[in-house]
């Protein structure tokens, strides 16, 4: 069941406390691979629905895609990777109670069903005017005021699916956002940093380079996790040796959390740094083995989510140099 609240754990919020455990585990899937593969975006009232049957969603807007009918029930799932099963159980579709609301992702399967990625992605809820938004990940989440939400998303949607989106209006945005300090978690905090993780993953999504002297206050902030990872993200957005130099600087340190490192590490994977190699293979020998990922309730049914230890992360980052 998503239970409607308004605390917020480590002030992303954690759906592991907040959707029914299921005895069937799963990898779940990012954000960016969610969007991806999703074939229409919507907004939609939720008429009714089944944890065995689905969910029947009547559209109030289409954001992205070909024209749907007004009415259209989701009856699978899209980037669904068991992992585990026991007890018979099978995956359950999400329990909506109290939310009257949410955005969907949803894809059309071979089967002329209508999906969404898993059980607990492909959909963003409306609690109290504001989306509860799945930017990087659905163990992490951020409370959005809707417009942002819309705008952000729908040029993400838009990016991934070969469309064109507002550039001047993103870009606004995120050097309005980022030109603050790094926001901590304090109640008159909260929302400025919710829209800086914001800013910072639609960079990301965009592939929008310019910002890397604005996002080193956020890559560099000892107090805060989650400004780190998505700076680190981020920083895919400026393929230079700057950029370069910085991340593996951060990577043989290694002085923050091995979750950080890890991202840094995919980050120099998607800039191809291949003259860098040898430096690499240098780090292997002290790179940490601790197991690694996101942490949450063992009872999660996304305790399956694979998310590699340093070394792990830095051998798959070599043979891609090859």
């Amino acid at each position: 069941m998503i239970k409607v609240t308004k605390l917020f754990i480590f002030t992303i919020i954690f759906l592991a406390g907040t959707i029914k455990t299921f005895a069937t585990t799963w990898n779940e899937p990012w954000t960016d691979k969610v969007i991806k593969e999703s074939d229409y975006f919507v907004f939609a009232d939720i008429i009714s629905y089944d944890k065995e049957k689905g969910i029947k969603i009547k559209i109030i807007k289409q954001l992205g895609g070909e024209k749907l009918p007004l009415e259209i029930e989701i009856t699978n799932f899209y980037l669904l990777d068991i992992t585990s099963s026991s007890g018979g159980h099978g995956p359950e579709f999400p329990d909506f109670e109290g939310i009257k609301q949410s955005y969907f992702f949803i894809k059309k399967n071979s089967q002329d069903k209508f999906c969404i990625s898993t059980p607990t992605s492909g959909f963003d809820y409306i609690v109290d005017d504001n989306v509860h938004a799945t930017y990087r990940h659905s163990y992490h989440q951020a409370s959005i005021p809707i417009d942002i939400y819309e705008m952000t998303m729908t040029a993400i949607f838009n990016h991934y699916h070969h469309l064109n989106y507002n550039r001047v209006q993103i870009t606004n945005f995120i050097n309005q956002t980022l030109s603050e300090k790094p926001a901590g978690f304090s109640d008159n905090e909260i929302k400025t940093f919710f829209l800086q993780h914001v800013a910072m993953e639609t960079i990301f999504h965009l592939k929008i380079d310019g910002y890397y002297n604005l996002l080193l206050p956020f890559f560099n902030d000892k107090s805060n996790f989650h400004h780190r990872v998505s700076a680190s993200r981020a920083l895919a957005a400026s393929n230079n040796q700057k950029t370069i130099k910085t991340l593996v600087n951060k990577i043989a340190v290694n002085k923050d959390d091995d979750f950080t490192t890890v991202i840094c590490i995919w980050t120099l994977k998607e800039l191809k740094p291949k003259d860098i190699k040898k430096d690499l293979q240098k780090l292997i020998a002290k790179a940490s083995t601790k197991g690694n990922g996101f942490g949450g309730n063992i009872m999660d049914s996304r305790v399956g989510t694979d998310f590699p230890t340093v070394k792990r992360a830095l051998e798959e980052l070599i043979k891609t140099l090859e």
